[in-house]
């Protein structure tokens, strides 16, 4: 009889993290998240340098999203591959423009995709038990570990003290803040991309929302009632197509996909 292979995944098969990133709807929502924050980011600068975020931020979300499930759905060693092109592929970048990213920066993008995992998933499914946000960490913490990021917390707890402290001192506004904004409306157009800053309300932290002038009426909020009953009628498809350009709605969907 032949022995199954057992392979070492990256990620476990029953880890919280494969759950929130095995969906479409809640990576929309950390990315929603998330291209606030960038705009408020200190190293938004680097994301310009390269010119590919300001000329296809959808494309650049996208992107960003593949290399992350890439890591997170894969082996341990291909994941291990994987975070080690994307740090050859910063120091690319990097040698280009004759200096170094930030340490901070590499730290605050980590930290993000912690929280905003968190967030996205609450918001759309259920709250979080204190073991599920600890396993996020923890995950991404062997992530930033394999980049060997300086004064990454140790657990959970430590995390939490130094995201608030990135969100009291880590964001502002600048000159790139209003143009990636103006790149968000430009190709999502105005009814997607008032959609968008309704989804960065309700999944950003206070301080991002206050910072960015967010509408402070959630109008999207009873929406995502009606979109909840319409995944369990199997019929939620037709309204994401109503939330992203009709070039993206093959990928969204590819993010549906069930991985081992």
């Amino acid at each position: 009889m032949v022995q199954k292979k057992v392979i070492n995944y990256f990620t476990k098969s029953d880890s919280i993290v494969r759950t929130i990133w095995g969906k479409a709807d809640t990576i929309l929502f950390i990315f929603a998240g998330a291209s606030a924050e960038f705009a408020l980011n200190r190293a938004v600068d680097w994301l310009y340098f390269t010119g590919k975020l300001p000329a296809d931020p959808l494309g650049r979300l996208f992107s960003t999203v593949a290399y992350s499930r890439m890591i997170l759905f894969a082996d341990n060693e291909t994941a291990l591959h994987c975070i080690d092109q994307l740090i050859s592929i910063h120091e690319q970048v990097e040698s280009k423009r004759g200096e170094k990213i930030p340490a901070e920066a590499y730290l605050e993008v980590l930290y993000m995709l912690v929280d905003y995992s968190i967030r996205a998933y609450e918001l759309l499914e259920r709250k979080l038990g204190e073991h599920e946000k600890q396993e996020v960490f923890h995950v991404f913490k062997r992530v930033g570990d394999r980049m060997a990021l300086a004064g990454i917390a140790k657990n959970y707890q430590q995390y939490l003290s130094g995201r608030a402290k990135q969100l009291q001192a880590g964001i502002c506004q600048s000159k790139y803040t209003a143009d990636l904004f103006s790149q968000y409306q430009k190709h999502l157009g105005i009814p997607r991309f008032l959609v968008l800053k309704q989804a960065q309300l309700l999944v950003a932290p206070a301080e991002v929302s206050q910072k960015l002038h967010l509408d402070t009426f959630k109008w999207l909020k009873p929406v995502l009632y009606l979109y909840k009953l319409f995944r369990l009628l199997k019929i939620e498809g037709r309204l994401k197509t109503l939330l992203m350009p009709p070039a993206y709605i093959k990928q969204i969907a590819a993010l549906d996909q069930k991985h081992q």
